[in-house]
């Protein structure tokens, strides 16, 4: 098996939440794990106001996937200016996701596949049909399935290949 060197990892801060976070996304992909933790030493507590021993941050993957997050305090939120897509291969997929991702979440913030989960954090939980049907080359099947995709929250294949073919 190839090693492979990833150059970006994203990396999420949380306020208090990113041991609960990376337990709960962990929880949800295949080929996911914990990989490190590092806690606040008593210099690094006295300088940040967190508690000495208490997680500062963790490394973890997701789908195999670098990321680290770490509880830097309230200065910085999420926002829906950055968003992670899930690419699912099916229905199947699509639900597993949305319902995991979902759970404690905003339901405000649901619209056209996009959600946004209980920590903040925006997802794009997409089919891999939604690319086919809406570049479509037939202009009027990709605007019926455009159309219907615009009407959903989660979205459903079978109904969005119903709306393109008119």
């Amino acid at each position: 098996m190839q090693n492979r060197f990833q150059r970006i990892t994203p990396f999420l801060w949380f306020d208090t939440q990113a041991e609960e976070a990376v337990k709960f996304y962990t929880s949800i992909f295949p080929n996911s794990r914990i990989m490190m933790a590092t806690r606040y030493s008593k210099e690094a507590a006295q300088q940040s106001g967190r508690a000495e021993g208490s997680v500062m941050t963790m490394g973890f993957q997701l789908d195999g996937q670098d990321f680290t997050a770490i509880n830097g305090g309230p200065q910085f939120t999420f926002s829906g200016a950055i968003s992670f897509v899930v690419h699912c291969e099916n229905q199947e997929e699509v639900d597993h996701y949305w319902n995991r991702l979902t759970e404690g979440g905003d339901e405000k913030a649901q619209q056209c596949g996009w959600l946004r989960d209980r920590f903040g954090v925006s997802w794009q939980v997409v089919p891999k049909q939604l690319v086919e049907l809406l570049s479509d080359p037939d202009p009027n099947r990709a605007r019926r399935a455009t159309m219907a995709m615009l009407g959903m929250k989660k979205l459903d294949i079978a109904a969005l290949q119903k709306a393109a073919a008119g």
